[in-house]
């Protein structure tokens, strides 16, 4: 059974190189502190389909998050699952939200399992070119956004592994599902805030981009990511856009086994790229 939680929120990146997870731009900004990531609050949406749905979450698990607000280091949470207008939970999808201590609703999701005979066929690796160390991110600009819709962008390498350092969401590893726990013998598969936060790396090396700020996600699974695994991403720019000031984009990032090109994750991100005021 699906089930809310509770839990303490942890910024696994207070140093990344995108500052608005650090305390002194986020202030700059006028927020509180630096953010946790929105791929890590994401997982704490997700936190109980895995709990629920073990493997077959990571198997064929389908989310849709958005971030409304900001969740700060160590702040408490509680994730609620939504109700159907019926009173009861479908036992294979659930509405949630992400609340903070003042009741503000940081984050809501919409998680189920897709059916296994209509789950869709996995995105196929095209063999994009690879960034290298010598290959520069263009600046994250209108025109050089359209430059990569229309030519593609540059693949790009991760390597799942217990350094990582989104190989938790929670300070404490012990408080995520078994499954996720790296050390535990026939576990450690990828966390959703290592998968989701492998579309935002690529969108950063392929555009720079300091600071911005994740705002949503549709992803869905088609295997789960085991220990030690290589991993390409391919990306494409499906849009761009101002709106109150911000400058939007939409991309499309696939997840794929480095050796045999299996497809791990299909993400659909959306994010500010540049605050307005920049």
């Amino acid at each position: 059974m699906v089930k809310s939680w509770t839990g303490s929120a942890f910024n696994q990146v207070p140093h990344s190189a995108n500052e608005i997870h650090g305390d002194k731009v986020a202030k700059d900004f006028g927020f509180k502190g630096g953010l946790v990531p929105g791929v890590t609050v994401s997982a704490y949406l997700m936190h109980p389909a895995v709990e629920a749905w073990g493997q077959d979450f990571l198997t064929r698990g389908h989310a849709h998050v958005k971030v409304g607000s900001p969740l700060y280091d160590g702040e408490s949470f509680q994730v609620d699952i939504i109700e159907r207008g019926d009173g009861g939970i479908d036992s294979a999808r659930y509405s949630a939200e992400l609340i903070r201590p003042d009741g503000t609703v940081s984050a809501e999701a919409e998680v189920r399992l897709a059916d296994e005979g209509q789950l869709a066929s996995p995105p196929v690796i095209r063999g994009d070119k690879f960034a290298d160390r010598d290959t520069p991110a263009l600046e994250a600009t209108p025109e050089n956004m359209a430059l990569l819709k229309e030519q593609g962008c540059h693949a790009v390498k991760f390597h799942w592994r217990n350094d990582h350092e989104m190989n938790t969401y929670l300070r404490q590893s012990r408080e995520m599902p078994q499954l996720l726990r790296l050390g535990n013998e026939g576990a450690g598969f990828a966390n959703m805030s290592f998968v989701l936060g492998c579309s935002n790396w690529i969108l950063a090396r392929v555009a720079y981009m300091n600071p911005w700020v994740h705002l949503e996600t549709t992803s869905q699974n088609f295997t789960p990511i085991p220990f030690d695994t290589k991993l390409i991403a391919e990306m494409e720019v499906l849009d761009f856009y101002n709106k109150k000031g911000h400058e939007f984009v939409d991309a499309r990032v696939n997840l794929f086994n480095a050796d045999v090109g299996t497809c791990y994750s299909a993400i659909d991100l959306r994010a500010i790229y540049r605050l307005r005021g920049m």
